[in-house]
């Protein structure tokens, strides 16, 4: 199981929010790029980023940012957040980006979404974060009547490889994954399942290493001493 370190950026700072709530931000660091390099000394081996005013505007707005971090360091970086256009993908792709990760224009645009995995294959994952689930858009400010393990079986018709699959109750709570729901996309689907929110202790890491998932996102309980990370990596294997 590979650990993903979270890098969360919001006017080029690094940042957890409460639950996907935008006005309950923390901030976690100032420098992005001295995250990530502490990131990569600790023995990472991907790094997960997520541009979250590109997800609130759909834009990349902290493309500079993104830019030099991938420019710095050795280990593969996953992107995703207001990624709604191929000229964007591509610029990604180009600037070093090893995964992409599609959100909300999975869900509103298929032929975008079909266009850019027939393109780029397993470069490109889809980011399914849910409420209740229910998947939400727009940086989970819009709750969908889309059912998770629906949505996650229309993902895979259109050759998805990989889903990162977020509770969003859960993210930033520091209160454990919701394994039930993990359980069960699993079991529905035949893709690699990233997962991601609430992962507060190596205990969940191992629980999700038990379970044969593929990967896990840790942002605050690495930010907050509650994992380490060079442990995490350690167990994972």
């Amino acid at each position: 199981m590979i650990i993903f370190p979270a890098i969360d950026i919001k006017e080029g700072k690094c940042v957890r929010l409460y639950q996907g709530d935008f006005n309950r931000v923390e901030v976690m660091g100032n420098d992005p790029l001295k995250v990530a390099k502490e990131f990569e000394i600790l023995g990472a081996e991907f790094l997960h980023m997520v541009d979250l005013d590109g997800a609130l505007k759909g834009e990349s707005v902290n493309l500079e940012v993104i830019a030099t971090i991938v420019e710095s360091i050795n280990i593969p970086v996953q992107i995703g957040g207001g990624i709604r256009t191929m000229d964007k993908v591509e610029k990604l792709i180009n600037m070093g980006v090893a995964r992409v990760i599609l959100g909300t224009s999975a869900i509103k645009d298929k032929d975008f979404l079909i266009e850019v995995v027939e393109k780029y294959g397993d470069r490109v994952a889809v980011g399914i974060d849910a409420k209740n689930g229910y998947v939400a858009v727009d940086g989970w400010t819009d709750v969908s009547s889309i059912d998770y393990i629906d949505f996650s079986k229309e993902m895979e018709k259109i050759g998805v490889k990989t889903i990162i699959f977020t509770d969003i109750s859960k993210d930033g709570t520091l209160q454990g994954p919701n394994v039930e729901q993990l359980v069960k996309l699993k079991e529905n689907i035949n893709m690699d399942i990233v997962a991601s929110g609430g992962i507060s202790s190596l205990d969940d890491l191992k629980t999700l290493r038990e379970k044969d998932f593929c990967g896990a996102i840790v942002g605050k309980a690495i930010y907050k001493g509650n994992v380490k990370l060079d442990e995490a990596i350690l167990i994972s294997k």
